[in-house]
């Protein structure tokens, strides 16, 4: 039963990022279809950044509340029906509002999951777990790619994977007897029944807990640097490195590559070496993978340098959340990796416009420099979240 569990949760992941690059694959059709600006899909973006960062900020009242089984299970709901609300929408307006369940929907259950697989398995199902979301989110646009090129259109494209997901949703609602009730929501229910129980924490508490606001900018350094190497490697390798577009699309996707690849290959690692140690394995990865992006060798190096930046990212996401219980404990997990979410989503919002800022009135070249000055916040507050846990045991 742990093991049949254990499947639907990595199913639930690929359903997870499914979705997460349909709206960049369709948007060039899109946009014309619906005669508005390119520039319009980042009013979709931030709308579902939004509703993500609100429901993850919510997180541990839903999940106390409802369980984690039922929070995710009506959370894949609602991400189903949002994607079937774009697949019959013929106006930007309706894109906008379907826009709003969709990110309520993944917030819910990216920090719900990501909780529960931290409580109750381990560190190798928790980094092959974000490996089953890389495969998700790189099959999405071959389902998009085949829709347009079948003649079906950018419409069809959504609603196969929102019927993917409401297929999932009904595997989700029957293994809801198979969940284990997490430490947070039993203190929940004491308190529902008469009990001592618990309330779940507000944000101030959250941030008094000691190397909480640590390891919240260490996680907001971590997705901003992941998100502006997937959005600015490309152009970066175009304007700076002089290759075709084309090629460097091949290059970028490299990157990529790294990630999925090598969350897979992380999952053995963690057979020998703890969190922590992957976690600083992943940084000094990343680390020589920027200064690769340095040395001016041509193609050669650049290659290199994004696999190696991906390659080192792949178990820092994971291993940062698995070690979430054991450093800021069980019946706070999920309050801490809500709000880590929240700030996760936030990096990726505000740190990557920052950088196309800055490659518009400086240069593209800072490309390396941006990502390593981000490497450096993120490595400098996670030492001192460990100092500060350390203290307060």
């Amino acid at each position: 039963m742990v093991h049949l569990l254990l499947a639907i949760i990595y199913l639930a992941f690929i359903s997870l990022g499914l979705p997460d690059a349909l709206l960049g694959s369709a948007w060039p059709t899109m946009y014309q279809e619906f005669s508005v600006p390119v520039s319009y899909s980042g009013g979709i973006f931030m709308i579902i950044a939004v509703g993500t960062i609100i429901s993850s900020f919510q997180s541990d009242r839903l999940t106390r509340k409802f369980g984690t089984g039922k929070v995710t299970a009506m959370s894949v709901f609602m991400t189903a029906m949002a994607l079937f609300g774009f697949s019959v929408s013929h106006s930007y307006w309706m894109l906008c509002l379907w826009a709003i369940p969709y990110g309520l929907g993944a917030g819910s259950v990216d920090a719900s999951l990501n909780n529960y697989v931290a409580l109750h398995y381990s560190s190798r199902d928790m980094s092959w777990l974000h490996c089953m979301w890389g495969i998700g989110a790189s099959v999405g646009p071959y389902i998009m790619g085949y829709a347009l090129t079948g003649g079906h259109g950018w419409n069809m494209g959504y609603r196969w994977i929102s019927i993917l997901q409401i297929v999932l949703t009904i595997f989700l609602f029957l293994s809801l007897p198979l969940w284990k009730k997490t430490k947070g929501e039993k203190m929940y229910e004491e308190g529902e029944n008469g009990g001592k129980g618990s309330k779940p924490l507000s944000l101030k508490e959250i941030f008094q807990i000691p190397g909480a606001k640590e390891i919240m900018i260490s996680f907001f350094g971590y997705c901003a640097l992941e998100q502006t190497a997937s959005l600015w490697a490309s152009s970066y390798l175009v304007l700076h490195r002089g290759l075709a577009e084309a090629e460097a699309a091949k290059f970028a996707g490299l990157f990529f590559l790294g990630i999925t690849g090598g969350r897979f290959i992380s999952g053995f690692l963690t057979m020998k070496f703890n969190d922590r140690q992957m976690i600083w394995l992943g940084e000094g990865i990343t680390l020589a993978g920027v200064a690769v992006l340095f040395l001016p060798f041509g193609e050669a190096t650049a290659l290199l340098g994004l696999l190696l930046i991906g390659l080192g990212c792949a178990p820092i996401y994971p291993c940062i959340i698995h070690s979430t219980p054991a450093n800021f404990g069980e019946d706070k997990s999920q309050a801490m990796i809500g709000v880590q979410m929240a700030f996760a989503y936030i990096g990726t919002c505000i740190m990557p416009p920052v950088f196309g800022l800055i490659a518009n009135y400086i240069s593209v070249s800072l490309f390396p420099v941006y990502m390593f000055v981000i490497l450096v916040l993120m490595a400098v507050m996670y030492q001192r979240m460990l100092g500060k846990v350390k203290k307060s045991k």
